[in-house]
């Protein structure tokens, strides 16, 4: 690996392309690295997973808008869209937007934080959309798909973007757009226009996760994923970009971020070194905001320990500066605390999460976030009995740059009613890679049968997961196999009769 520094300097300066961080970003996406075995297995396991959560999706309003749209853009040689008959295919971009949606909807795929944050699965259907519509191969999907990890993973660790309120799909549309340069094996030229226009068009922000949170939330990732096949395919007719976009005296840097005086170190792998960024993702055991993760399996546990809730005085949840001021009592938000919220909104409340998880001993991506189950009055009461703080300690193990150190869990205080204090602490979530039960390929698969139980056949569901795990070796024609069928029964039809498409 190497870090790139990244300032912002003066147009008198002329800074070469070569010294540009888009530039070193498309050297990497055009080379002919070798592929890392581990990280093969991994690109597998995250196919399976995005599987899951967009099927168990499918019904979700937002979804239904989404793929409704898609539909509107049908191409005979287009892309799949999820749940859908193979047969049916839409533009690929639009299938970009309908299984992005249906991917990002339930916030239960995978993620990485650093120093920002990001959900690096939100890459694969954008890239996928593409391959199935331009005839690429499993293995270009997979270097593809790496290339997008590593993009965004690095950007990530070195850039944040939350601290000035813009939303992290900024990350996502250059690394999409890499991702897409290594699928369709493009020149270094055309990756580095194509990363800096999804840059430029892909900023927004974060206003999506403040508040009364909407269903944009679930729509955002998969637009900035829409603009970057946009982006490549104007590239590719010979389009360019607003240059340097990082690095100019008016661009990202120095009028969204940090300004002329600051520098940002982006790691990055060398030319030609293979990309394992992969490997250092994580996913979810449970569908909510990750912070609460760790949260919700120490709460299970409490379950057990606690034998009447009724007698809990007060909860603290010492934890990271940032867990505590974006999902905890540091938001400074009402509506996490309104058991009026939406899901999208209960979903980044850990204050929520907490309670639920406390009173039932277990976490369900449908059942836990129904208006009943918020609305309960026991639910209530003791939601409203949980305060976050920020300890110095867990901000520090957030941020701890070594992967086997970094913590996002917490300590949690309950003071009973009769004085006593009971007192636990977890640091990472039980299926994170140094948890109690690290989530592997049997996992994987688990999550997929649980999360499409009754929705697809189990054929279907037989014939999906020995497509994917067979990902390398998959010819231009098999590629179709990776969308998943779900049952007719389960197709909900929803008319819109004021929407333009």
């Amino acid at each position: 690996m190497r870090n790139i520094t990244v300032k912002v300097h003066p147009s008198k300066a002329n800074l070469k392309k070569k010294d540009q961080l888009a530039w070193k970003i498309a050297e990497i996406s055009s080379d002919k690295a070798k592929l890392n075995k581990d990280a093969i297995e991994m690109v597998i396991n995250r196919i399976i997973d995005n599987a899951s959560v967009a099927i168990a999706s499918y019904n979700r309003k937002p979804v239904v808008s989404a793929r409704q749209m898609a539909l509107a853009h049908p191409r005979k040689n287009g892309a799949n869209v999820f749940g859908l008959s193979s047969k049916v295919k839409v533009d690929c971009e639009w299938a970009a937007w309908a299984n992005g949606t249906a991917v990002r909807e339930l916030d239960y795929h995978d993620t990485f934080l650093a120093a920002d944050y990001s959900h690096p699965g939100d890459n694969i259907p954008a890239i996928l959309a593409v391959a199935q519509q331009k005839g690429c191969n499993g293995l270009d999907l997979i270097r593809g798909i790496l290339t997008g990890y590593e993009v965004q993973v690095n950007l990530v660790k070195g850039i944040c973007l939350h601290e000035h309120k813009i939303d992290h799909i900024a990350h996502l549309g250059p690394s999409v757009a890499a991702g897409l340069g290594s699928l369709l094996k493009l020149n270094t030229e055309i990756i580095y226009q194509s990363v800096q226009q999804a840059l430029h068009t892909t900023i927004s922000t974060r206003q999506s996760r403040k508040g009364e949170i909407s269903s944009w939330k679930a729509f955002a990732p998969a637009h900035a994923g829409k603009l970057a096949v946009e982006a490549v395919d104007r590239c590719m007719r010979g389009e360019g970009a607003p240059s340097p976009i990082y690095e100019g005296e008016n661009s990202v840097i120095a009028y969204v971020l940090s300004g002329p005086g600051k520098k940002y170190i982006v790691p990055l792998p060398k030319v030609n070194e293979p990309k394992k960024a992969i490997l250092e993702t994580y996913t979810k055991e449970h569908s909510a905001e990750y912070q609460s993760q760790a949260l919700i399996d120490l709460a299970r546990s409490l379950n057990k320990k606690i034998k009447n809730l009724n007698n809990i005085k007060k909860i603290t949840i010492e934890t990271s500066h940032h867990t505590h001021y974006v999902i905890g009592t540091g938001a400074n938000d009402p509506q996490k605390m309104d058991p009026y919220a939406s899901r999208e909104t209960l979903d980044h409340s850990i204050m929520y999460i907490f309670a639920v998880a406390l009173e039932d001993g277990a976490w369900h991506h449908v059942k836990s976030y129904t208006p009943q189950r918020a609305r309960r009055k026991s639910t209530v009461q003791l939601w409203r009995k949980i305060i976050t703080k920020e300890n110095k300690k867990w901000t520090k193990k957030y941020h701890n740059r070594d992967p086997k150190k970094k913590c996002f869990g917490g300590k949690v205080i309950v003071k009973m009613k009769n004085g006593s204090t009971i007192s636990e602490e977890i640091n990472v979530a039980d299926a994170h890679p140094a948890g109690k039960r690290p989530f592997g390929r049997k996992e994987y698969i688990n999550k997929f049968k649980v999360l499409t139980d009754n929705i697809i056949s189990k054929k279907e569901s037989q014939r999906f997961l020995k497509c994917v795990q067979n990902l390398r070796k998959l010819k231009p024609k098999d590629l179709k196999g990776l969308n998943v069928e779900i049952l007719p029964k389960m197709r909900k039809r929803i008319k819109y009769s004021k929407s333009i498409f």
